[in-house]
């Protein structure tokens, strides 16, 4: 009986873990394995659990047992989770050039409009922000955040609301030219802001897996055609997926993952929208830099009404 609890107690963690493991190894177009993929990051602290759990359960049996075997096939594991995991903590963070200016950058999904207009502009006033995107804006919440003092601090835009999800937009508080809209599914936009390539996008979430990918190549495309410096969006994936990975082969940088600066998840915020239990959990919002761009250091900003934390990043030209 008690050897029966034993790995009862082992498969509470073992099968979620295992789960998260298959879907990041293997590139489905299961609309629910895209979506459990984005929780990737989870199975670490499950397989650290489970190389203890067996490991205490192997020293007890004395010797080689099942319990062994298992501790040992967890270590592996977590080990190649920790691998995937490494270049969002590690790795190469070019500096900027001398003299470079600092340009503050900031992403934020409104939740169809239903996000605090006065956080919003707060948040842009707080940080200085330079450039911000905005997705699911409504026409309603633009017009109260430009009463609330936005249209004086980013008086430049490209995009438009809408009145659900489609409305994204670049705001700026120098003047954005060389307007191109993106093929994409919901209004995604490149424009040039002081001699940067800026991207704001916003594809659909994986519930559509072939939309998802379509709307991911389009953003690629158009980045690599354009050498865009920076891509901001809800990009509803994460560095685990096979888009955003294709991002950082082409060269496009998570702000974050630059700056050394981790795991910084922003979705699901504030116990709203579809999982209102949870707190966040995967980050699926982005900052990405060209290989022109230094960042500088990001972080969240919690605005109220939305299901996402906003996200702020300071960039500047490489030496």
């Amino acid at each position: 009986m008690k050897r029966v609890l034993f790995w009862l107690v082992v498969a509470v963690p073992a099968v979620p873990a295992l789960t998260l493991t298959i879907a990041r190894a293997f590139d489905s177009d299961n609309g629910t394995m895209i979506r459990i993929e984005a929780f990737t990051p989870l199975a670490i602290p499950l397989y650290v659990f489970l190389v203890v759990l067996l490991g205490v359960g192997a020293i007890v049996a004395r010797g080689r047992s099942p319990q062994a075997v298992g501790a040992v096939l967890a270590l592996v594991l977590l080990c190649l989770h920790v691998w995937w995991f490494a270049p969002q903590v590690m790795g190469d963070n070019p500096a900027p050039a001398a003299g470079a200016q600092r340009i503050t950058v900031m992403n934020a999904n409104l939740y169809e409009g239903r996000a605090s207009a006065r956080d919003v502009v707060n948040a842009v006033r707080d940080h200085h922000v330079n450039v911000l995107v905005l997705e699911e804006i409504t026409p309603q919440l633009l017009e109260e955040m430009d009463r609330l003092g936005l249209a004086q601090l980013l008086p430049d835009r490209v995009g438009e609301p809408d009145y659900m999800v489609a409305g994204t937009m670049i705001l700026a508080d120098q003047p954005l030219t060389d307007h191109v809209r993106l093929r994409t599914t919901f209004q995604g936009w490149e424009a040039t802001y002081a001699g940067l390539t800026v991207l704001g996008v916003h594809p659909v979430a994986p519930v559509d897996p072939a939309g998802w990918r379509a709307d991911h190549a389009a953003i690629l495309k158009q980045a690599e055609t354009d050498h865009a410096d920076l891509i901001l969006g809800d990009m509803n994936a994460t560095a685990d997926h096979v888009p955003m990975r294709a991002l950082d082969d082409a060269g496009f940088r998570d702000a974050s993952e630059a700056a050394n600066e981790g795991w910084q998840p922003t979705w699901p915020a504030n116990h709203v929208g579809v999982f209102p239990l949870l707190p966040p959990l995967v980050k699926i919002d982005h900052v990405l830099v060209g290989d022109r761009m230094a960042a500088l250091g990001t972080q969240t900003v919690d605005v109220a009404g939305t299901d996402h934390y906003a996200l702020l990043a300071t960039v500047a030209r490489r030496g």
